[in-house]
């Protein structure tokens, strides 16, 4: 089968020919019709687990899939043969991922049946970065119309914080980098957009709301930009970053609640999500879809934080 790989820590990913996993008990064999890119790809393969769990070379990338369930292994009973699932692959041993035509999958893994709604190929997109927007959201706990900023609002999980925010009531405050970022975050619902590129994030906030913002959720800063910005919350209010780059202690001493958020996926969460999408509540922004030849360059542009919204790998 054709899968995109690496041959050791730090190596470049390749498009191999490699064969088909084997099914195990508990586990489901899925025919894989896309796979999502996210910068935890490039991470594993670059060793961030190592110590931490079993691996396995070459190490096929991918934690994000969707596809169709080829066959069942001994004792699965939520998956039959040709249901359409979604979600999280990633398992142990590291490297049987979903960056391949065919993917084994454990029956507890963070997968679900797929939305009716949309393609695999968008669904592929949809499970990490819808599930982590979720649960930011529920993480903040923030009221129907109080303010928050959201900065990487243009990226994947962005895109669903500013979509499930608005939906929940929330002034949403969306930082773009240009006119076309800004017509689509508004069209997802962001109230106020604001252009990094024209000045300084925190300045432009400050002018337009100079008593203060209730919540930030912050998914590209570095630990200096990230504090700035929670000088914008108000005191009682809640910061949350994906880039773990958070300080308890200075969120405590200005009486912010939040910190560091790491996602836990979940069949639940997945089932959620689903439910949105199907009711046509959110839309998933998928933004490219490319052949596995190209994979080494979308990951470049992700390892380079160039990449724009979501993109997933078609097999």
């Amino acid at each position: 089968m054709k899968a995109i790989a690496v041959s050791a820590f730090k190596a470049a990913p390749e498009v191999m020919d490699l064969p088909q996993p084997q099914l195990r008990p508990g586990t489901v064999l899925v025919r894989v019709a896309a796979a999502g890119i996210n910068p935890f790809d490039w991470k594993l393969a670059d060793g961030i687990l190592d110590g931490h769990m079993p691996h396995q070379f070459p190490l096929i990338m991918g934690v994000e899939g969707a596809g169709t369930v080829m066959e069942t292994g001994e004792g699965v009973t939520r998956f039959k043969k040709g249901d359409k699932i979604y979600g999280i692959f990633f398992h142990s041993p590291a490297g049987e991922g979903s960056y391949a035509e065919y993917a084994i999958v454990p029956e507890d893994a963070a997968i679900n049946h797929a939305p009716t709604s949309i393609p695999l190929e968008t669904a592929a997109g949809a499970g990490n970065a819808g599930m982590t927007g979720l649960q930011l959201l529920e993480k903040l706990g923030l009221q129907k119309g109080q303010t928050l900023l959201v900065i990487g609002a243009t990226g994947g999980v962005g895109s669903f914080v500013v979509q499930l925010a608005a939906l929940q009531g929330l002034q949403v405050i969306a930082t773009v980098s240009s006119e076309e970022g800004a017509t689509r975050m508004q069209e997802l619902g962001a109230a106020t957009t604001i252009n990094y590129k024209q000045a300084p994030v925190v300045e432009q906030v400050k002018q337009a709301f100079p008593e203060g913002i209730d919540g930030l959720i912050d998914v590209i800063s570095n630990k200096a930009d990230f504090e700035a910005a929670v000088g914008l919350v108000k005191q009682g209010g809640a910061a949350l970053t994906t880039a773990f780059v958070a300080d308890k202690h200075f969120l405590q001493e200005r009486q912010i609640h939040g910190g560091n958020f790491e996602t836990k996926g979940t069949p639940a969460s997945l089932a959620q999500l689903t439910q949105l999408i199907d009711k046509g509540q959110i839309k998933v922004p998928l933004d490219n879809i490319i052949s596995p030849e190209e994979t080494g360059g979308a990951i470049a542009q992700s390892r380079a934080a160039r990449s724009k919204g979501k993109t997933v790998i078609k097999f």
